[in-house]
């Protein structure tokens, strides 16, 4: 790999929905370069190196490869030339859960591979593997895979898979315009507005002049949406049946058909596709004005797709030994009359397809045509990653070491940059330098030999022990040069431990092993320069102790790796967390002083990151886990570290309760991390909590609630007192009107960057702290960040119009608002509607950024009122009912009496701490119960499901659905197949075995796809129980229905160690018997 030029390289990923069939079109390139046999692709699934992947059928972990492929070219005079190769692979997962791979897969390579099934079509994860390659700017392929079954299960003529083909490419072609159409929307709109600004410029230094114009050079530019597109006619469209192992292009079909139809291959190959007909007569191609009512065939179905069905009839179908032989000599094949007489019709059919249409030689052939090599990529997608903001495709290099990543350059004097995308361990054992060394043939033998040598000393010496000198084995064994000893133990050990290795890819220089390089972390801040005091901790120094070139489960050292290549990289490991960019001035590494610390300002041109911050599908599971022995409590700690290195999409934190908890995406994400827990980083016994999910609480105005609890005031109106009414308040508790609700929600991330500004006053590095701590606990929140609705300068007009909208008590509370919580950033509001000035959050935020300091209007009253938003803020996080965060809130603040003389004498005793702890405490309780005045009510994590199944099991899927308290959104049937495509919402608390329960009803004919899709309100009150004639008539006394929202109440509060409100004894008017 190390010899390999940029220009011959090619990185592709492979993406697409689960069960569409990566790995297994993996294998047939892998058979194609003798890594595997051709009898075990499809079936091996090789790069499934996991266990538990082989088990389930699917892939959990992204693997790299690299092929080597030679492909005839032709010269500039027409002379065939072979030319060699490099083909990156990365196989990712499909599974929703596993997503966060795929995203990092997709920042290394140029190219994708997007494998769809032809049956099932496009899926929700094709969708979002497709808007992945889209943002990371990849040239995508499309697969059709799968082609086996239009023949074998749906058994359709060659005429209705044509038409199912044409309609599934534009179903693929609709999304890819979805994304282009939405891009341009965004462009025209950002060009309006820098318009308007210029124009506006413009009017400002002409004043006198009445219009001021743009230049003509200035009109919007249109693009050209033709590239974007899948067309078989392009190239960029594969049909393929990797289990099978055959797939074709268009193009392949034209170079056979061009000769004997006397037409120029290229002006066939742009027919072969669409509604193009050969007519018998004339002999020459029309198009379907020209069909005068005949019914002909269109040339995709008389020249292809005929002789597929013709191939299978014979060999699968209707199984016939003399067409057979027929087939393969008009195809002038090559098979085995042993082959040709095999009972096994699959083996007989992929051998006639693997020579007729091997798959690995089209892949290949596409990738090498439609994906650019990295120098020509780079230009592309560079500038995107050093410049996300950017909307041009490509862009002018501002200096060296741009001009060296926009080329590829590979010189060894070119800046070293590589991206570092993730973190994956490797047993220690498995590294290349650490095993065995499997004996040669000539050793055995010599070793065999020597051991009967020694056997025969030692039987000589029993035989005549006054004759020879008594020897023991071991020494006739040393004599003999045979060494047997056993490791020390201590090695073991060592062999048994994980090593953390960096998957990456080089875009510029040469990498050598020994060389030292700095670490820019993702957090680095280049504008500042590596020796400001805020990127100290975010650049780190390591050496390169060695390099590798993945080939799936193995790995093959290397002394070097040029620009464009993907490697694996040994000595990040406790330098490293996740991702990094590693910066080098030149291949030689970066110069060390005497005293070993890093020549950060003679690197300073070559530092970059690349990696940023990225943020993943935030991870809903929470399992809380335990050692089964305590004294194994450091080896779970220090298991815990390596997988949150390992795996980019698990969080994992210690709880103020003292428990390890992990946060994965999935409850497949969950099993695997616990096996690989117990199995590879912790080697313990390990207990695993129950999953613990997160709720929201919140209130509604309903139908018959109880009076009020505060007697002569409006509803949610609490009342406190603390110190013997040295401080008095009273705050209003009321459910937000909808709209506003939904409109803080959309908008999180804006309150969160506002939240971020508001501290932008403390100390730089205090503020950095506390941000990265934010950060942790926001997702551990696991609250569903969308992408904002408006701009963060809209949003307090935007706010100010909803409220008006809402009118009533909302019309002016615009500017009354105090703060948002819970932590600053929710869907609760604190109002200040008392009758003096009242605290504006709008105003701090427009004061802050004028530079102004913020006054407090009385020192005393500014203190309480900061303790009494803290009240608010604990309030939010932990709700009544089972303390979970509240949403949808707002709480008035009416009234707050002082009674400074008082206060200022507790202050005189130094008893201020009591009398603030006792206000936060009162503030909290007075919110919580001001929520209970109204109609409380629970709102449930929700997952999105898609389920796509036969019409013969859509029942026993509607019924797994309906007891797990879900709800069908929408069906449709897959035109011209009997599937349909159910959409569902299901509650996360209920998901749990959900996908294995739908398996088993269905005999494994449909699987699930389950994603996080926000909160749902459970419209039932925890506290209901039944009053009225008709509720008692129906329900009994006893209510024996279960109040659904309670049971998920007291399973919280059981959990968390709150008070449960249960009956020991259900039903008392029947006997018991106790058992001795």
């Amino acid at each position: 790999m190390a010899a390999a030029e940029a220009i011959d390289v090619r990185n592709v990923t492979t993406i697409g929905h689960v069960d569409h069939g990566k790995t297994t079109m993996m294998d047939a390139l892998l058979a194609a370069n003798n890594i595997i046999s051709s009898r075990m692709a499809g079936k091996i699934r090789y790069l499934d190196s996991r266990e538990d992947e082989q088990e389930r059928g699917i892939t959990m972990e992204s693997s790299a490869v690299s092929l080597r492929f030679k492909v005839v070219e032709r010269t500039p005079e027409g002379d065939p030339r072979p030319k060699t190769y490099v083909v990156n692979m990365i196989d990712t997962p499909g599974h929703v859960d596993f997503s966060s791979e795929v995203s990092t897969a997709s920042r290394l390579c140029d190219g994708a591979l997007v494998l769809v099934d032809v049956v099932e079509g496009v899926c929700t994860q094709t969708i979002t593997v497709l808007r992945q390659a889209w943002q990371d700017r990849l040239r995508p392929i499309l697969v059709i895979n799968k082609f086996d079954r239009l023949i074998t299960e749906l058994r359709l003529s060659p005429i209705e898979a044509y038409h199912h083909l044409a309609q599934l490419i534009e179903q693929v072609n609709a999304v890819m315009g979805g994304f282009f159409a939405s891009e341009r929307m965004e462009d025209d709109l950002r060009w309006r507005e820098e318009r308007e600004k210029r124009l506006a410029a413009k009017k400002e230094s002409h004043a006198e002049e009445v219009d001021a114009t743009v230049n003509e050079e200035d009109e919007y530019q249109e693009k050209d949406d033709e590239d974007i597109y899948f067309a078989p006619e392009r190239g960029n469209v594969v049909f393929a049946s990797a289990v099978d192992g055959w797939g074709f292009r268009i193009g392949k079909f034209a170079h056979l058909y061009a000769v004997k139809l006397g037409i120029k291959e290229a002006n066939l190959r742009t027919v072969l596709w669409g509604d193009f007909y050969l007519d018998p007569k004339t002999k020459r191609v029309i198009s379907h004005k020209h069909l005068r009512g005949r019914s002909l065939k269109p040339l995709f179905v008389q020249f292809v797709l005929d002789n597929i069905w013709a191939v299978y009839d014979a060999v699968v179908t209707n199984p016939n030994p003399n067409k057979v032989t027929k087939i393969i000599s008009m195809l002038g094949l090559k098979v085995p009359e042993r082959e040709q007489r095999s009972k096994d019709t699959r083996q007989l059919l992929s051998l006639l397809f693997s020579q007729w249409l091997p798959l690995s030689t089209c892949v290949i052939q596409t990738i090498v045509d439609i994906v650019p090599p990295p120098s020509a990529a780079q230009r592309i997608r560079i500038p995107k990653m050093l410049y996300p903001d950017i909307h041009e495709t490509t862009m002018e290099a501002q200096n060296k070491l741009e001009e060296d990543l926009y080329s590829c350059n590979d010189a060894s004097d070119a800046s070293v940059v590589a991206l570092v995308s993730k973190m994956f361990a490797v047993p220690t054992k498995e590294l290349p330098g650490k095993k065995k060394k499997s004996l040669t043939s000539e050793e055995m033998r010599s070793r065999a030999k020597a051991a009967r040598e020694a056997r025969a000393a030692a039987q000589a010496v029993e035989v005549a022990p006054s004759e020879a000198s008594s020897k023991p084995l071991e020494d006739s064994l040393r004599d003999i040069g045979l060494d047997d000893k056993t490791e020390a133990p201590a090695n073991v050990a060592e062999e048994d431990e994980e090593t953390l290795l960096g998957f990456a890819r080089i875009y510029s220089g040469t990498i050598r092993t020994g060389a030292t390089i700095l670490c820019v972390l993702p957090k680095y801040n280049v504008a500042l320069g590596p020796t400001h005091p805020r990127n100290a901790q975010h650049i780190v120094a390591t050496r390169v102790e060695e390099l590798y070139t993945m080939m799936g489960r193995e790995l093959v050292t290397v002394e070097s790796v040029r620009a464009g290549n993907v490697f694996a990289i040994r000595g990040l490991e406790g330098k490293v967390w996740r991702s990094a960019t590693i910066c080098a001035p030149a291949a030689r590494g970066v110069d060390v002083s005497a005293n070993g610390a890093p020549d950060l300002e003679g690197a300073r041109e070559c530092l970059v990151n690349m990696a940023g911050v990225i943020r993943y599908a935030a991870p809903i599971v929470r399992v809380a886990l335990e050692p089964e022995h305590p004294a194994d409590m450091p080896k779970l700690i220090r298991g815990l570290k390596l997988l949150s290195q390992s795996d980019p999409c698990v969080e994992t934190f210690q709880q103020k309760t003292g428990e390890h908890v992990i946060l994965t995406a999935g409850e497949l994400h969950g099993e695997r991390c616990i096996r690989d827990l117990k199995e590879r980083f912790a080697k313990i016994e390990i207990h695993a909590s129950e999953p613990i999910v997160p709720f929201r609480e919140t209130a509604v105005k309903g139908i018959d609630m109880p009076p009020p609890k505060t007697p002569n005031a409006k509803r949610g109106t609490m009342h406190g007192a603390v110190a013997h009414d040295l401080l008095k308040f009273t705050i209003r508790a009321s459910p937000l009107p909808p709209a506003i609700h939904q409109f803080l929600l959309d908008n999180l991330a804006i309150l969160r960057r506002m939240q971020q500004e508001r501290k932008a006053g403390e100390e730089e590095r205090a503020r950095e702290e506390e941000d990265a701590q934010d950060d942790d606990s926001y997702d551990v929140q696991g609250d569903f960040i969308k992408k904002p609705t408006i701009k963060a300068e809209d949003f307090w007009p935007e706010l100010e119009a909803r409220f008006k909208k809402a009118g009533g008590e909302w019309a002016d509370v615009a500017d009354k608002v105090w703060a948002f919580g819970p932590q600053r950033m929710g869907s609760c509001i604190l109002i200040d509607a008392r009758a003096r000035k009242p605290n504006s959050l709008q105003q701090r935020f427009a004061q802050l950024k004028a530079g102004e300091a913020f006054k407090e209007q009385d020192s005393i009253t500014g203190i309480f009122d900061n303790h009494l938003e803290t009240g608010f803020q604990l309030a939010t996080f932990q709700g009544p009912l089972c303390g979970e965060p509240m949403e949808g809130i707002a709480y008035f603040v009416e009234d707050v009496t002082l009674d400074r003389a008082g206060i200022e004498e507790e202050q005189a005793s130094n008893r201020t701490a009591h009398l603030t702890g006792s206000f936060i405490s009162a503030v909290r309780d007075a919110c919580r119960n001001g929520l209970l005045d109204w109609s409380p009510r629970l709102m449930l994590a929700m997952y999105t499901c898609d389920i796509q199944a036969s019409t013969d099991v859509l029942g026993k899927v509607y019924g797994v659905v309906a007891k797990r308290r879900g709800r069908i959104v929408a069906e449709e049937m897959k035109e011209g197949t009997e599937f349909f495509t159910v959409r569902s919402k299901l509650p996360v608390v209920e998901s749990f075995g959900f996908a294995d329960d739908i398996r088993k009803r269905t005999s494994g004919a449909a699987s699930p796809q389950l994603i996080f899709s926000g909160y749902e309100m459970l419209d039932l009150d925890p506290f209901w129980v039944p009053t009225t004639e008709e509720e008692l008539e129906d329900l009994g006394e006893k209510a024996d229905r279960v109040n659904i929202a309670k049971a998920y109440m007291d399973r919280v509060r059981e959990r968390k160690g709150l008070f449960v409100d249960r009956k020991i004894v259900e039903f008392a008017e029947k006997q018991r018997t106790l058992k001795r």
